[in-house]
């Protein structure tokens, strides 16, 4: 596993882009001055040392803080390729979980707020600790929505993604 002296070797980060550039060259590949990233099928950008290759917030985080995360690190604005240093916070499993995005097949463009079709109503609900939990029902898409911010803000602190 790579370690905070041998990415500092490696690489040069800048926090306030994101970038990570080969400071030594190891191959023509890797060679000194160049970016030291491609962008996997997920949209991280990764970087590849000693056959090994590693997500490049999680080096960036590495080289900052000389120490791995203890468990995932959270891309702020969603994006997996905006490794700038105050895009990047630790977090659980379930705190990365809360930031992602609003799923494509959604039947609105509002998280957390469902339609009813027998009801022709609105529900809001909250899944917390893979417990779902029911809002309330609404006529007004706005008040089930505003009702769910009010408790993702709630429960969620800053992880919760209103968008």
């Amino acid at each position: 596993m790579l370690t905070a002296e041998e990415a500092r070797r490696l690489f040069d980060y800048d926090p306030d882009t994101g970038r990570l550039i080969w400071r030594v060259t190891l191959c023509n590949r890797a060679v000194s001055g160049r970016v030291a990233s491609t962008k996997n099928d997920s949209g991280y950008l990764m970087v590849k040392v000693q056959g090994r290759a590693y997500r490049q917030h999680r080096v960036a985080w590495l080289i900052m803080t000389g120490s791995w995360p203890a468990e995932e690190i959270d891309h702020i604005n969603g994006d997996r390729s905006d490794n700038r240093l105050c895009n990047l916070r630790e977090a659980t499993r379930v705190q990365n979980a809360q930031n992602t995005a609003r799923p494509r097949n959604a039947t609105n463009d509002r998280r957390g707020v469902i339609w009813h079709k027998r009801a022709k109503k609105w529900v809001a609900q909250i899944s917390v600790d893979g417990i779902t939990r029911y809002l309330g029902t609404y006529s007004d898409l706005e008040q089930a929505s505003q009702v769910y911010q009010d408790e993702a803000k709630k429960l969620r602190l800053d992880f919760a993604r209103i968008d």
